[in-house]
């Protein structure tokens, strides 16, 4: 809990770089619009002088994302943040249920079946983290065990290195908690047939020692045919007070996966084939993906006294994971056939990484300084293999050995090809071997950062990272090898005006680096020339403007223009030699209203507009100019009540450059409905696309379009003991 004063200064300035004061009107018409509005509000407000602000503060102590204790309204950058309670009400399961309904963000459709996001325009499957360090497990992430999910945009190279190029997703997991004994058991069952149990357990086992121990356990189903699936997971932990000043957090997190992979639909005429998305474009049997992890964490914090504060962690992770599949390639809308490809990928990755951070409050005259200081150690082995398709009625040394024609009908029967001929695939042959990679990672970096209040109304931010990232790749197959060490600072800059202390004014301009070898870590080349040569990485640098405004104690409206560029090095595709960088501007505008505006009425509304060009100067994949949605919940009384959620997408290019091809913009509804049976027993419905709409929410690529999830029902009962 922090307590706030409010202090009614009138005097409003905002520094910002000449070259962005035609694209602030924007801003300013959103920021002098919200004051007006809002001019009630804060004259009520200053009728007492103190606010309580609760569950509004990201604490050093939770190893969250920012590893110092501020207030949201002090961070010069956009964010949001979704609690356990908003999972719970909303009936998300996955990351891409928060993606959804949070601005500037949307999800992509992930190779190899993990988590996919697209941040302003930026694609990644690599930036994502748990409890700030790294999670480097290709998966799509639960939310069985996660106190909160936070969701920073725009760089973020200074506290997360390498990748964050356009923002990243953290996951503050749920600990063990001294002094509290609770049990609760979710239960819940779709009309898919789709089934869920969790359970989260605490206890004290001593004055000093807490126990924790979450659980969960998934039967998938859903609209596809074919698709069907199991998760589990089960992650213990320890809290130890070493002393008054010291605790250690020590958890075990095991994760067993297994699900039916599905590549969805082809287009044509320019669109998905909305009259195929019934239609499932892979092998009943062959399409799967199975994921396997343990994942060791070891967090140590100290208080050294009440000004400095220091943080150790270890965290310790492999994971196994095989990918095997068949998609649809091509597809030839007068003659009803399509070409099937496919590949079987099993990976093998051990991790270790080691982080620690200081933070330090000092005093220089009227200046107040936090300076956060820290290192990261991290060393990551990875074991690939890629086989193709092997289709048994094609010859091995053929070019085409790995795609197949076949017949559209529902299901498709893989058996006999478009020419009528027996065939079968195998995932496995020798001769089908594309690819096998031996990678060894080495990464050091340190980094500081002062947060300096300079007045009661200004902050400044200043903070740079240094990092070297080691890699060596060994290829097997063609016994050969590539290695590259890349040296790089990434810095960072903010300036927050504050006329208020629940009104902040902000600029901020970071900078950050993507290394080439990938999430896979299979090559350094640029695939196309210059054999053995390899490139350098991807940089980005972006700037922001903002506002944020906390209505009451619990509601707040922020808003933000950002826009930010990207370098990427290619081949000139006759040498060896690097072309003139290529790379992606984009630029855009998102607006955040969430909490509780009375003690009936809680809603969160975002909207985003984004605009993004080529090198080439056309239109970048996966980016719809404008998202929207709204999620409303209305406590009837204590017992009872309702929520209603919607979101719309915009039309968004499949392709870069390629102008002709477009997903379609949609719309979708959802509803919930709350009743409390007694205090400890809850029973919730969940409807899914209350209007059955068929929408495409992302692709992969040109005939790899998602038909997004048909109407549901999700019942869940919820039991605390």
């Amino acid at each position: 809990m922090i307590i706030i004063t409010i202090n009614n200064k009138s005097q409003y300035c905002f520094l910002i770089r000449d070259n962005f004061m035609k694209k602030v009107r924007l801003l300013n018409v959103a920021a002098l619009s919200a004051i007006f509005v809002v001019g009630p509000v804060l004259a009520e407000t200053s009728d007492f002088e103190e606010i309580l602000v609760k569950g509004r503060v990201l604490q050093s102590d939770q190893m969250n994302a920012l590893k110092t204790p501020t207030l949201i309204i002090n961070v010069p950058q956009s964010l949001s943040i979704v609690t356990d309670e908003d999972v719970r009400k909303k009936g998300f399961k996955e990351i891409g249920d928060i993606v959804r309904y949070t601005p500037g963000i949307n999800t992509s459709l992930g190779e190899g079946h993990r988590d996919a996001v697209v941040f302003r325009g930026v694609r990644s499957t690599a930036d994502f983290y748990q409890d700030g360090v790294r999670d480097d497990v290709q998966y799509y992430r639960p939310l069985y065990n996660v106190e909160q999910v936070e969701v920073l945009r725009g760089p973020n190279a200074l506290l997360f290195g390498r990748g964050g190029t356009g923002g990243i997703i953290n996951r503050v997991s749920k600990k063990a908690v001294n002094g509290q004994d609770f049990k609760t058991v979710d239960m819940g069952i779709d009309s898919f047939g789709a089934t869920d149990l969790a359970a989260d357990v605490n206890t004290n086992l001593s004055d000093s020692v807490a126990f924790r121990l979450n659980v969960h356990s998934d039967s998938l189903e859903n609209h596809r045919d074919f698709y069907n699936g199991d998760r589990f997971g089960i992650n213990p932990t320890v809290n130890i007070a070493l002393d008054a000043d010291t605790d250690l957090d020590l958890s075990y997190e095991y994760i067993d996966h297994e699900r039916f992979i599905d590549r969805g639909i082809p287009t044509a005429n320019g669109e998905p084939v909305k009259a195929l998305s019934d239609i499932v474009f892979g092998d009943k049997d062959g399409n799967l993906n199975v994921v396997e992890a343990s994942v060791l964490r070891a967090a140590l914090s100290h208080r050294f006294s009440e000004s400095t504060k220091g943080s150790l962690s270890l965290t310790s992770s492999s994971f196994e994971k095989m990918y095997q599949n068949t998609y649809a390639n091509s597809y030839d809308l007068d003659t009803n056939i399509v070409e099937m490809d496919g590949y079987h990928d099993p990976t093998e990755r051990d991790n270790l990484i080691l982080s620690a951070s200081l933070v330090n409050e000092l005093n220089f005259g009227n200046m107040t300084h936090t300076i956060l200081t820290g290192f990261e150690s991290v060393k990551t082995d990875n074991t690939n293999k890629r086989f193709n398709t092997y289709w048994t009625t094609n010859d091995c040394a053929a070019s085409n050995y790995d795609r197949e024609s076949f017949a559209v009908a529902d299901p498709i029967d893989f058996s006999v090809n478009a020419t009528g001929e027996a065939t079968a695939v195998e995932y496995t042959n020798s001769c089908a071997l594309k690819s096998s990679t031996e990678t060894d990672i080495r990464v050091s970096s340190f980094y500081i950062q002062d947060h300096i209040d300079v007045t009661d109304n200004l902050i400044v931010l200043l903070g740079g990272r240094y990092d070297k990232f080691d890699i060596k790749v060994d290829d097997i197959k063609n016994d050969s090898s590539a290695a590259r060490v890349d040296t790089e600072f990434s810095p960072r800059f903010g300036l927050i005006y504050k006329p208020q202390n629940n009104v902040s004014l902000y600029y901020s301009y970071s900078e950050s680096f993507a290394p080439r070898s990938g999430e896979q870590y299979k090559k350094l080349t640029g695939g196309t020339a210059g054999s053995g040569e390899t490139l350098k990485p991807d940089y980005y640098e972006s700037s922001e403007i903002g506002f944020k405004l906390d209505l009451n104690k619990s509601l707040s409206l922020t808003s933000a223009y950002f826009e930010s560029e990207s370098e990427i090095a290619g081949y000139d595709g006759t040498s060896s030699d690097y072309i003139t960088e290529r790379g992606l501007s984009v630029e855009g505008f998102e607006l955040e209203l969430k909490g509780q505006v009375n003690e009936n009425l809680n809603v969160a509304f975002s909207y985003s507009n984004v605009d993004g060009e080529t090198a080439e100067g056309g239109q970048p994949r996966e980016i719809p100019e404008s998202t929207y949605s709204i999620w409303t919940t209305y406590d009837i009384n204590p017992n009872f009540g309702w929520a209603l959620g919607v979101m719309h997408q915009g039309e968004s290019a499949v392709k870069d450059n390629n102008p002709d091809l477009l997903l379609p913009a949609y719309t979708r509804v959802d509803a919930a409905v709350y009743y409390s049976i007694a205090d400890d027993l809850k029973l919730q419905l969940n409807i899914e696309n209350l209007s059955d709409e068929v929408y495409f929410p992302h692709s992969h690529s040109t005939h790899q379009v998602a038909v997004g999830e048909a109407r549901s029902t999700r019942l869940l009962l919820s039991k605390t003991f």
